[in-house]
């Protein structure tokens, strides 16, 4: 069925069953316990929005060798160390825990999807650094009205994986706001960029691996985000190594 048959259906089916004032959420119900029949529309849209939000950090770059460099030692660093073969083995214990009975490997894929897309975003580090700074973290309550609408979305096309992956956004945030002075004296405008625009590479990744082209193995990227800056000082920095 065609994701325009799909939705004339819910709504039939609501018209018939409800009294008007909660058919939004009924809706939402019956479209995220239906994930296979909404996945050719819904994963398209996901792809989209990810590759729009990478994108949108990856053309603020001032010099884009930065960013692309620290991306290629960076996963070169993490198959070394097996960043994304930890986070899987994460997700399947989660899953051994929490969704048993699961027989395929969509609770995993959710899992380490949605946390590297929740946790990588430059709205992580600046929320850390504004919300370690005493002030109101207005940007950790945008990230958060944007993560829990994303959540919504991969929930519905990957599972209750996806919701746990607040366990990761959890560490990785609380850790961050725990040296969030320290970032802010550590990096300065130069290498925030490159950092985020690193990190748009890291999110427009996740956006292909959504349209199930090429598999990425998006964890072994993380070490970029730190290679990224350290490229910046040392070549691009006054004071740094080379400059």
């Amino acid at each position: 069925m065609s994701g325009e048959g799909v939705l004339s259906a819910r709504f039939r089916d609501i018209d018939q069953h409800t009294d008007g004032s909660c058919w939004r959420w009924t809706w939402i119900s019956h479209w995220a316990s239906d994930s296979r029949a909404n996945s050719s529309f819904g994963s398209a849209g996901d792809w989209v929005v990810t590759l729009a939000l990478g994108l949108s950090d990856v053309i603020k770059t001032h010099n884009m060798v930065f960013p692309l460099l620290g991306m290629v030692l960076g996963g070169i660093v993490g198959e070394w160390i097996r960043i994304e073969d930890r986070l899987v083995q994460v997700g399947e214990v989660l899953k051994r825990k929490f969704a048993s009975n699961s027989t395929d490997n969509r609770f995993v894929t959710g899992f380490v999807t949605a946390s590297l897309l929740f946790c990588i975003g430059p709205l992580t580090i600046l929320g850390a650094i504004e919300d370690a700074s005493g002030k109101t973290p207005q940007l950790y309550i945008i990230k958060g009205s944007l993560d829990g609408f994303m959540t919504v979305i991969f929930a519905a096309l990957y599972g209750v994986g996806a919701i746990f992956s607040a366990v990761s956004v959890f560490v990785v945030q609380g850790t961050l706001t725990l040296f969030g002075t320290r970032l802010d004296l550590l990096l300065d405008e130069r290498m925030r960029t490159e950092l985020f625009a690193a990190g748009g590479l890291a999110v427009m990744a996740i956006g292909l691996n959504l349209l199930e082209i090429k598999k990425i193995r998006l964890g072994s990227l993380l070490p970029g985000l730190i290679i990224t800056p350290l490229l910046v000082w040392i070549f691009a920095t006054p004071g740094g190594l080379w400059s």
